[in-house]
């Protein structure tokens, strides 16, 4: 089954919350659509000598509460729409967390596990030298994404630095520590969503320790989600996968082991002492906890009513179609929807560019309590809202956000 366009699934959800919230034409013909967007090419010397060009997007989605945020993906399959997509789930995101941030997204079409570091960097800076005239830390700053990383960063970081002759390090979120990093970054998706699983299991009356959970996809957010999860939830991991294939033993898998093996191997697939699953078989599997944690639309309307979990926790951006939505709300299953769920990243990115403008860095306890405050606050704005409302809980994530960003809107006097 073809996967839907990524953008008019993001434009439904909003036109769902915006007729609940009754709001005027103009004022849901404006969120509909980016602020303005960027198309690019970048010529990129090759280590072989060749110049192959590249094709970059930047989308800056919204940004009246705040300059645009938002990553960079290097991805095969990167499309613009996905981007705006991507751009306005930020936008509702930063809402969400009432963080006082707005929503951007940018992509280049590439496949990084094809290129060299060399290759990359002269990609990333190149990137960098066309975007620059977009961005900025009171405009629009970008953080790493699909298969970016804090290396990209510090490259993208040091090109702006030297258009604009400057130390400008809040330009760019999720570097390196020695150059301006947040401690807690690295992790902080994931954290943030286990702080909102916690929450969740508060409102449910279940007790997480010894709780089984099931992990799709084994990238940043998942692997620490595995590592989280059981530090401070003493949650039972019976499942993980990743893009080759799953494993699964009943009485848990240990974070380390998985970890080392699939730096070895290059996938989780073939971990000693499990049995091979697929990941469709993951997602159906009859746990306490279910992490997507890969890529969009991997619950559908085919397999919505085979979920057994009793909580999803959305760490990957749009897992979940519209239509999948209304069936796990109607059969219980609690979601915590993913510009909720994983909006711990976004929030530390934020940490960071206060730090930068400081000059002044916390500790990893430190960031980690103001995050936990962030997300618990979060979580019961969307669950209050759900049980005001009567709606499942990524509508209700969508009426508090929308609100939110229409309310600057107005007061700005756009609309």
């Amino acid at each position: 089954m073809a996967k839907e366009n990524p953008f008019t699934i993001a434009q439904r959800q909003l036109d769902e919350a915006a007729e609940i919230l009754k709001l005027d034409p103009a004022t849901h013909e404006m969120l509909r659509w980016p602020m303005r967007e960027l198309h690019f090419t970048i010529p990129v010397r090759m280590d072989d000598g060749s110049v192959k060009v590249f094709h970059g997007f930047r989308v800056q989605y919204n940004d009246a509460r705040g300059p645009a945020k938002g990553g960079i993906r290097f991805h095969p399959e990167e499309t613009i729409d996905t981007v705006r997509a991507l751009a306005a789930w930020m936008t509702w995101k930063t809402a969400v967390v009432n963080i006082p941030l707005g929503g951007g997204k940018g992509g280049v079409i590439c496949n990084p596990k094809e290129m060299s570091m060399g290759e990359l960097e002269r990609l990333s800076r190149g990137y960098m030298r066309v975007a620059a005239r977009l961005i900025g830390e009171r405009r629009d700053v970008p953080a790493p994404d699909v298969y970016t990383t804090p290396q990209i960063m510090a490259w993208m970081m040091d090109e702006y630095e030297v258009i604009r002759e400057e130390h400008i390090p809040g330009i760019i979120t999720g570097k390196p520590l020695e150059v301006g990093g947040s401690q807690g970054r690295g992790y902080a998706t994931a954290m943030g969503g286990i702080y909102t699983v916690r929450e969740a299991a508060k409102v449910l009356g279940i007790e997480t320790k010894g709780a089984t959970a099931a992990i799709q996809g084994y990238g940043n957010a998942g692997s620490f989600a595995h590592m989280l999860g059981v530090n401070v939830l003493g949650l039972k991991v019976v499942a993980v996968s990743d893009s080759k294939g799953g494993i699964y033993n009943p009485d848990g898998l240990d974070y380390d082991a998985v970890m080392a093996h699939k730096k070895s191997t290059g996938s989780v697939v073939g971990f000693p002492g499990t049995k091979e699953i697929s990941n469709e078989y993951l997602l159906e599997m009859d746990v306490d906890v279910l992490f997507p944690s890969a890529l969009e639309e991997v619950i559908t309307e085919a397999n919505a009513s085979n979920i057994k979990a009793k909580i999803v926790a959305e760490l990957a951006n749009g897992p979940t179609t519209p239509e999948a939505d209304l069936i796990l709300h109607k059969n219980g299953v609690f979601v915590i929807p993913d510009f909720l769920c994983n909006a711990g990243g976004v929030t530390v990115s934020y940490f960071e560019q206060v730090q930068n403008a400081y000059n002044y860095y916390w500790s990893e306890d430190e960031v980690n309590a103001k995050l936990d405050a962030v997300m618990t606050k979060a979580f019961h704005d969307v669950d209050q809202m759900a049980k005001a409302k009567g709606v499942h809980n990524r509508m209700a994530a969508y009426l508090v956000s929308v609100d939110r960003v229409v309310r600057a809107m107005k007061l700005r006097g756009w609309i």
